[in-house]
């Protein structure tokens, strides 16, 4: 079957909400409608500051996604790219739509003239992280959230 990625559109929601749902839900993580409505908003909107999303099909059917956004980096001149969601439903993994929706995000990049993409997977997701250890390079960095 043909796969397609491609920017979303105001007719992929129901697609799109599926998707992401069950990348919530991978996470053990849920949100409220108003999160739901409020990103896909974003996902569609013109300000620099949105995210932008990508969605996969296989024979029409919606398989994967990705969303990502630019920002400012102190340390250089030109925007980096942070992919924030990546998701490819069970049934269609190990065909590829991984790395080629990295690689959409790649190309999203550099027409963007921000040649930095970076993102995070939990230690625990070795499927996801056989991908990006063949398509990216793991850094020493740990990350911490906000606790006080």
């Amino acid at each position: 079957m043909t796969s397609v990625i491609r920017p979303l559109c105001q007719d992929d929601e129901p697609g799109w909400r599926a998707l992401w749902t069950g990348y919530l839900q991978f996470y053990g993580a849920t949100v409220t409608e108003a999160v739901y409505a409020s990103t896909f908003a974003r996902l569609l909107g013109s300000d620099p500051r949105d995210l932008n999303g990508l969605i996969a099909k296989v024979g029409g059917r919606p398989v994967g996604l990705a969303h990502y956004l630019f920002h400012r980096h102190g340390w250089k001149i030109e925007d980096t790219c942070y992919l924030q969601d990546l998701y490819v439903e069970p049934s269609a993994r190990g065909t590829g739509l991984g790395r080629a929706l990295i690689k959409a995000v790649y190309a999203a990049a550099d027409a963007a003239g921000a040649p930095s993409v970076y993102w995070l997977t939990q230690d625990f997701n070795t499927e996801a992280r056989q991908l990006c250890d063949r398509v990216a390079k793991v850094t020493p960095f740990i990350r911490y959230n906000r606790s006080l």
